[in-house]
């Protein structure tokens, strides 16, 4: 490669060094490379997996700087150029130019050093400081004098600086170039001749500075000599050398050093004025008394810029003669410059579920002072749930400590302190915001561990029953709550056709009506589910209860309602006031209050004849039966229920006055339709003839009754039988709210359309009627134990006739 027409030596790795956690590599360049110039491959030459290079996040920073004057190809593993490189602009006049970089990678955290020695190109060419040189030497100056030249300047180094110096042929002066240490050419003109101011007053000559590059580069000057009268005495500095020693951040006017020249002339030739050498721009932060030789502050002192300066000062006398010292003025470090915190990696949010010890973010620290202004300590505050490790150099790990939860601390404000150890020690701070990322760890949890509804019966299709609400505190769709109901059956028919439930706002709704009737209660299960990735469910269980609604009439059961068929009562002459006729059988489907049944009598043949018990509905004789009541009475019994409003039936009870059917001679004329006469004429007929064969039976008892001559006794006090025929197929009793008591029994009835009917005497549970075990027997015999020594004849208690 070549800069500016001269050829540049390539690239070379002068070393590298891998160190077991600090490797150190050094790649040497030239100056003004072109930006993105291949310095070398440096993934290779410290062994690293090019393949991995991307995810390890490489970058390369320079120590103690901002500026990038390389970079890293991810792909490649090549170390390029990124920023042009002056030598002269970083290091000056210094034989050596380093650029010390740090290469850092991540996953694991990894810090490799890098020194990127800067060689020099003949890039600028020499130079004087002054336009033109003036001396004025005194014709009386003898043959070999010598009169220093300033040097000329050329801010490259080494062999690219100043090698030689020519002047251009004249009568009177050549030039001597001495090397002094260092390999500085100390240029003196030499007087050859003898100076005749009468023969030519001035001398004017070109005096030429050569470096040592290939090609070469030159700077001139004009050399004008004026001769004068004799000047025999240079000016003499007290020291060749001065050394003074200011901290930095002087102010400025602050006395540096002051120095001083001598010259024993007179007069004119005796006043010495003092001049700096402002070859570099940073010496111009001093200035210098050109008559007291006094250096003082001008400009601002900074130890990490420039921790030293070497000025050449000269000392001239009126006619011109000079001569040189050097001032060297070393800088001590104040603790002026804060440490500075730089993030240079972090993982931001952080999930939740991150297990402690986890690496969320890279922190370097610098601090620009020297030795142990630039010792930092690192702290964050006490709190939270991470903590700084000391990593490689300077180089911190930001990792966790504990568990995070979200839903508890869903971001934190993470301050990072460093302080320095100068006295007095100076301290910063950086604050780092991470936020905590969501993960789906809460299942939705229900406001309450179950639910209850309550639906009254023959409800609206789609009306609301409740509604359940479950929290999720997780974010985003890992908080939606999405409600559902899981499969079941209730009562062998799916869920679904039940009930529903909105999937957003979870309110259960009803898909059909309900019969309280027909079922009273069931539970179903709804899950609330989130939308995370896992998802994650709760269930609860809702029970829903149908409450009964006054929907059924009572249902009478006795005496049948069914067709045009009738039932009669017999009620014999001898019956006494409060003695049971019958009883008006009825039950309600429906439960509680609804299901609480009152019976009335409406309307009857004799008004105050029979009553009817208000909750039993048994019918009874309010007194004695007297000859003047009629044979036939007619009952109509309105049973009501108690719900709101309340429903009610109606039934018609026959009653006959009598003692045998032989009494009866109207029987025929018993009927709801004529049209059924001639049946029910062909049924009186079927029931005389079984009346007979009754009547005659119970002759044979009434005969064994007399010949005990006891008193005689109303053998009925009971109910009838009801026929399980009668019962409605769902009817079932549900204590202390049914409608059908078990304190009465018919063992037997007898009914005008039956063939087959047979007789037998009732048993009850009520005290006035006879035990349920004495009942007709076989034979007189058996008969008449049953009864004991009862003196007095039995009588006929009743006949149920039924129509057919």
């Amino acid at each position: 490669m070549g800069y500016k027409g001269f050829p540049v030596a390539g690239l070379a790795v002068c070393f590298a060094v891998i160190l077991p956690t600090l490797a150190d590599i050094s790649y040497s360049i030239a100056e003004e490379m072109k930006q993105g110039s291949v310095i070398g491959n440096i993934a290779k030459d410290l062994g690293l997996d090019v393949s991995r290079l991307t995810s390890r996040k490489p970058r390369v920073d320079t120590e103690g700087s901002s500026k990038r004057y390389c970079d890293i190809k991810q792909n490649s593993g090549d170390l390029i150029v990124s920023q042009r490189i002056d030598r002269e602009a970083l290091c000056g006049m210094k034989p050596s130019c380093v650029i010390k970089l740090e290469l850092v990678l991540e996953n694991p955290l990894e810090l490799h050093r890098v020194n990127l020695h800067i060689q020099d190109i003949n890039d600028n060419s020499p130079f004087f400081k002054k336009d033109a040189v003036k001396l004025e030497i005194r014709e009386s100056t003898e043959k070999g004098a010598r009169f220093s030249l300033d040097d000329a300047l050329d801010a490259d180094i080494g062999e690219n600086g100043v090698k030689s110096y020519t002047l251009q042929r004249n009568e009177y002066f050549i030039l001597n170039i001495d090397t002094q240490s260092g390999g500085r050419k100390q240029c003196e003109l030499v007087l050859d001749n003898k100076l005749d101011r009468e023969k030519k007053m001035e001398v004017n000559m070109v005096l030429t500075a050569v470096d040592g590059g290939s090609p070469q580069r030159t700077g001139t000057v004009m050399i004008h000599v004026t001769v004068l009268d004799a000047n025999d005495n240079a000016p003499v500095f007290s020291q060749a050398l001065y050394k003074a020693s200011l901290p930095e951040n002087s102010l400025i006017g602050a006395a540096v050093i002051t120095v001083k020249a001598n010259d024993p002339d007179e007069g004119i030739n005796g006043e010495v004025r003092y001049e700096l050498d402002h070859f570099s721009e940073k010496n111009k932060i001093f200035s210098l008394d050109s008559i007291t030789g006094e250096v003082k502050v001008n400009g601002p002192i900074d130890f990490e810029e420039e921790s030293s300066f070497e000025i050449r000062i000269s000392a001239t006398d009126g006619p011109g003669l000079a001569s040189y010292a050097t001032l060297m003025i070393e800088v001590t470090d104040v603790n002026d410059n804060e440490p500075m915190i730089s993030v240079k990696s972090l993982t931001n949010p952080i999930a939740e579920n991150v297990s402690p010890g986890t690496e969320v973010g890279i922190i370097n620290v610098q601090d620009r002072d020297s030795e142990k202004n630039r010792q930092v300590r690192c702290s964050i505050q006490p709190n939270v749930p991470f903590k700084l490790v000391p990593s490689i150099k300077n180089y911190y790990s930001l990792v966790s400590t504990g568990p995070l939860d979200r839903e508890l601390v869903s971001e934190y404000n993470i301050t990072i302190i460093a302080t320095d150890e100068g006295s007095p020690p100076l301290s910063s701070s950086k604050t780092v915001h991470l936020s905590v990322a969501d993960v789906n760890d809460n299942p939705p949890v229900f406001e309450e561990q179950s639910y209850s509804a309550y639906v009254t019966e023959n409800n609206k299709p789609g009306s609301a029953l409740c509604s359940v609400t479950a929290q999720d505190p997780d974010w985003r769709q890992n908080g939606t709550v999405i409600y559902s109901l899981l499969a079941a059956e209730v009562n062998g028919a799916p869920v679904s056709s039940y009930l529903s439930v909105n999937g957003d706002t979870g309110v259960i709704h009803a898909v059909r009506s309900f019969d309280y009737e027909h079922f009273r209660s069931f539970t179903v299960h709804v899950m609330a589910r989130d939308n995370g990735s896992p998802p994650l469910s709760s269930n609860v269980s809702v029970s829903v209860f149908i409450t009964d609604v006054n929907d059924n009439s009572p249902q009478i059961l006795y005496p049948s309602p069914e067709g045009n068929s009738f039932m009669t009562e017999l009620v014999p002459k001898a019956a006494h006031g409060g003695s049971l006729v019958s009883k008006v059988i009825a039950v309600d489907a429906d439960s509680g209050q609804n299901a609480w049944l009152s019976y009335h009598i409406v309307k009857s043949t004799d008004p105050g004849l029979f009553t009817i018990g208000l909750h039993s509905g048994e019918i009874r004789t309010q007194r004695d039966i007297s000859e003047s009541d009629s044979m036939k009475q007619n009952l109509i019994v309105a049973v009501k229920d108690n719900g709101q409003p309340s429903l009610s039936a109606t039934c018609t009870m026959y009653l006959l006055i009598s003692d045998n059917l032989a009494e009866v001679p109207e029987l025929k004329d018993i009927s709801y339709d004529e049209n059924n006469s001639k049946l029910t004429f062909y049924l009186i007929i079927a029931l005389v003839c079984v009346s007979t064969f009754f009547l005659t039976f119970i002759i044979i008892i009434l005969g064994v009754r007399f010949c005990r001559r006891r008193k005689p006794r109303l053998l009925f006090d009971g109910a009838v039988a009801i026929p399980s025929a009668y019962l409605p197929p769902n009817y079932a009793e549900v204590d202390g709210t049914g409608t059908l008591r078990s304190a009465y029994n018919y063992d037997a009835y007898l009914t005008t359309g039956s063939r087959t009917s047979d007789f037998k005497f009732v048993s009850s549970y009520n005290d006035n009627t006879l035990p349920a075990d004495q009942t007709l027997r076989k034979s007189p015999s058996d008969f008449a134990d049953a009864f004991g020594d009862s003196d007095s004849s039995p009588e006929i208690l009743y006949t149920s006739l039924a129509e057919l």
